[in-house]
């Protein structure tokens, strides 16, 4: 299943590509599942981010690997795929792309993922739709 969310901040597109960085990273995550930082090895190819998820009864890593990374001449981009995902996820492909967009950047989150079955990615779909809205507001102010 597929799910884009695109968000345009007031920032040039470098610049938010140079802020994506640990502090970012770290302010995105919503409040829940609380989130402890494992590894934050970067956004270029062969680095590595891993997390905890903690749902209180229980915890989950999640491992992903930058697979690519690509700057162009008005745009960055990374993928991140899961290479150690929570039980509810058996595959994971986020594309993180920066490209200006005029006078102002969009930031767009593609994201690709599979539970196992087609019943189960519609009931996860607004779950994670969610997770993901609510990082506009929080981009909007990093990249002031």
């Amino acid at each position: 299943m597929r799910l884009t969310i695109s968000t345009t901040v007031n920032q040039d597109w470098q610049l938010v590509t140079e802020g994506f960085t640990e502090k970012l990273f770290l302010s995105l995550n919503p409040p829940f599942p609380p989130v402890k930082l494992l590894e934050f090895g970067g956004c270029h190819k062969n680095d590595v981010v891993a997390l905890e998820l903690n749902f209180i009864l229980f915890k989950q890593t999640w491992e992903s690997l930058i697979i690519s990374d690509e700057t162009g001449e008005e745009h960055f981009q990374f993928v991140d795929q899961g290479v150690k995902l929570p039980f509810f996820l058996n595959k994971w492909t986020h594309r993180h792309r920066i490209q200006k967009s005029g006078d102002v950047t969009a930031i767009i989150d593609d994201i690709q993922f599979s539970t196992g079955t087609w019943l189960t990615d519609l009931l996860f779909w607004p779950v994670l739709y969610g997770q993901f809205a609510y990082r506009k507001p929080i981009y909007k102010r990093f990249f002031r």
